[in-house]
């Protein structure tokens, strides 16, 4: 290490800011605090994003407890993912003891046990906090491919069935909704549909559709509906003017860590969506803490990655900070990393090859110092840390070796009354508690399908009414034949019968010639005379009868 007494002067001086700023503690040289060079980061630099890191155990939590308490006291709401429980101590005053206060005399600074204004939110209710629930729609296929652990050419079709849901105006609120779409393009009524699209395959669809069925079985169905949070209420601050922690509750998700770091990736970028540009302030609008960093990169796709630096770092300018805390700085991408102008890093192991190189790695990250970080970093104590972050100038501080003060709220739990009497006092407990169902995809497309099996019913009923209708007139034709047939036989019939009837009649003799040609008649005749009789022939046969 160089003389202590040059790396002091640098250190105060480097730290000697005008503004408000918060304090993290003092500085350490030979392993002894010096109070009167307190290491701070200026109020104007926490849009600049920050990294926190180290190993488990290091007092990475603590640091983030402290940044947010003195955040909160200049009015400068946060948002903290609090995966063990511990942050809910916030809304507790702390509890004085030997060691806080030990620390206190240390680091020169006073503490006061302090309650902070909080304001407790869960995932989809899966916890004692306001529901925080998102639709399918707006959380968008490129954060659910990484839930879903879905692949370069399965996001692009996932985003394709997204395509299709928007055009037909299918509101995908539930993961039900898109399950609903994407059975809906494997049948057989969504064939066409999905050669339509194009670059969906069905074997890809029907990827997705296990990874959905997969995702519900866990319980992931709770996280995604309405009414959707408003992430306006993140920048809220308390009656007395204070900042108001937003602290979500993840104890519950844990073993569903992609879920709840991505889940946290929406309410980043959803709050850069709706934002407008300020520029540089004196003060951040809003300081995020994305605990657990590492989960939200590990297996990322690159598109995943690049929406994430985007959103880093345009993010800025909407007055959002934005700080990553994790175990090692290599898990932060280094492009994300670049961006990252304030450094806390606590102490790192070295334990494997692997963890060596990751430390000599961190060591070059960091500005020239009179400090040999490689030795330093493996041998911090708990509760300190190596700093440098970016002064109201933005050029970066001297690294320093500091001995950070305490948390003035409680370093534990509170107490579970206090936690559920703080979310039946807030005013989103009753619009956020209850989930909202309306008509959307998944209803949308069932009703169509019954639509369709009652149409498909009725054109059935139709066919087989037209077919009876047309089987009776068959019948009756044939019928009206065969009686024709038979009138016609019968009219010919007694035709028939008339005709020899009259026929018979014609053959046989009148009454008149019976009686002429009689023997009787010719004699009576005969004996009246031969004028008489000729007289009597010509009257019955006619004159032209020859004698």
């Amino acid at each position: 290490m160089s003389d202590s007494s040059s790396l002091i002067d640098e250190i105060r001086a480097g730290y000697g800011f005008e503004g408000p700023a918060l304090e993290f503690g003092a500085a350490v040289i030979d392993g002894t605090a010096h109070p009167d060079a307190p290491v701070r980061i200026p109020m104007a630099a926490m849009n600049r994003h920050g990294l926190v890191a180290g190993a488990t155990g290091t007092g990475k939590t603590k640091t983030l407890q402290l940044m947010a308490e003195q955040l909160l006291e200049q009015g400068v709401p946060v948002f903290l993912a609090d995966i063990k429980g511990d942050l809910s101590g916030m809304a507790s005053p702390g509890v004085p003891n030997d060691k806080v206060a030990a620390r206190a005399q240390d680091v020169g600074m006073a503490w006061e046990a302090t309650a902070y204004p909080v304001e407790f939110y869960s995932l989809g209710g899966q916890g004692k906090g306001v529901p925080i629930r998102a639709s399918v729609s707006t959380f968008g296929p490129t954060l659910l491919s990484k839930v879903l652990g879905l692949n370069a050419t399965q996001e692009s079709s996932l985003g394709l069935v997204f395509h299709y849901a928007d055009a037909r105006g299918l509101w995908l609120d539930t993961i039900a909704d898109l399950r609903a779409v994407v059975q809906h393009l494997t049948s057989d009524e969504g064939k066409a549909d999905l050669k339509e699209l194009g670059g969906l395959s069905s074997a890809t669809a029907g990827v997705i559709l296990r990874e959905l069925i997969t995702f519900s079985d866990q319980g992931a169905d709770a996280f995604f509906g309405l009414p959707e949070f408003d992430t306006a209420a993140l920048l809220r601050t308390a009656a007395d003017g204070r900042g108001l922690a937003s602290m979500l509750e993840l104890p519950a998700v844990q073993d569903r860590p992609q879920l709840f770091s991505t889940f946290l990736m929406w309410l980043l970028a959803d709050l850069f969506h709706d934002l407008p540009e300020v520029g540089d302030l004196d003060k951040p609008k809003l300081v995020f803490f994305f605990d657990e960093a590492h989960l939200l990169f590990n297996d990322a796709s690159k598109d995943f990655l690049d929406a994430i630096q985007q959103t880093v770092r345009l993010i800025r300018s909407k007055g959002v900070g934005v700080f990553f805390v994790t175990q090692s700085p290599k898990d932060v991408p280094a492009d994300v990393l670049a961006q990252l102008g304030n450094r806390v890093q606590h102490a790192l192991r070295a334990f494997t090859p692997d963890d060596a190189a990751a430390l000599k790695a961190a060591v070059k990250t960091y500005p020239r110092t009179g400090y040999d970080l490689e030795e330093l970093l493996t041998q911090l104590g708990t509760g300190e840390a190596v700093v440098t972050v970016l002064s109201e100038k933005g050029a970066p501080t001297p690294v320093a070796w500091t001995r950070m003060r305490a948390p003035e709220s409680l370093m534990a739990p509170s107490p579970d009354a206090l936690i559920d009497s703080t979310v039946a006092a807030s005013p989103l407990s009753a619009q956020y508690r209850d989930a909202v169902e309306r008509e959307s995809a998944a209803e949308m497309l069932g009703r169509a399908t019954q639509d369709k099996a009652a149409a498909d019913a009725a054109a059935a009923a139709a066919a087989e009414k037209a077919k009876t209708d047309a089987a009776a007139a068959a019948e009756a034709e044939k019928a009206r034949v065969a009686a024709e047939r038979a009138a016609e036989k019968e009219r010919a019939a007694a035709e028939k019968a008339r005709a020899a009837e009259e026929r018979k009649r014609a053959a046989e003799p009148g009454m008149v010639e019976q009686v002429v040609k009689s023997s009787a008649f010719r004699s009576m005749l005969r004996s009246a005379g031969t004028a008489l009789g000729r007289e009597i022939t010509r009257s019955i046969f006619g004159t032209s009868r020859k004698r």
